[in-house]
């Protein structure tokens, strides 16, 4: 399983107890969507390695897991700082909006002039659509009052930029 297949659910944080539990955080916005998970890939030495779940309990954003053949703390110690992540085929059907992934490889589209195509999607205290425009890349606030229109099927996401962002580009 190659990691652009996949998304990142979260990150091993600690170790609990002395048979090879441990702790992770959960970066999804539900997690207790995931509380029959089986299985996982963890990334190891760059690669992404599956792992079977014994037992899972979803405690808000935490949960504690044991991993099948993970049977003390020294196994379960070098587990920790992993990245968990799952197949994007295995991500909860949205009923409305869209995933950031879904933007990549979208036209950007303001007043009907094509501005360029979604590259990638920076996330943090303020996500970022970034959109190769010829020599260019422009950095979009993903806000509601930038993103007019998002046609994920149509690969087109409309948007009405605030005055004077691309004249930053431009210069």
């Amino acid at each position: 399983m190659l990691q652009d297949d996949c998304y990142q659910l979260g990150e091993v944080i600690k170790t609990h107890g002395l048979n090879g539990e441990v702790n992770i955080s959960l970066d999804v916005d539900f997690p207790e969507d995931y509380k029959k998970l089986e299985s996982v890939f963890l990334k190891q030495d760059g690669k992404l390695v599956p792992f079977f779940i014994s037992h899972i309990q979803i405690n808000g954003e935490k949960a504690l897991v044991k991993f099948e053949d993970i049977d003390s703390i020294d196994d379960a110690k070098a587990l920790v700082k992993a990245g968990l992540f799952l197949p994007l085929t295995q991500l909860p059907k949205l009923d409305e909006g869209f995933y950031f992934h879904d933007l990549i490889g979208c036209e950007v589209i303001e007043d009907g002039k094509l501005l360029g195509t979604v590259k990638d999607v920076y996330e943090g205290a303020n996500e970022l659509m970034a959109v190769s425009a010829g020599e260019h890349e422009i950095l979009i606030p993903l806000i509601d009052e930038v993103l007019l229109e998002v046609d994920v099927k149509a690969k087109k996401v409309t948007v009405s930029l605030p005055d004077g962002l691309l004249n930053l580009y431009e210069e």
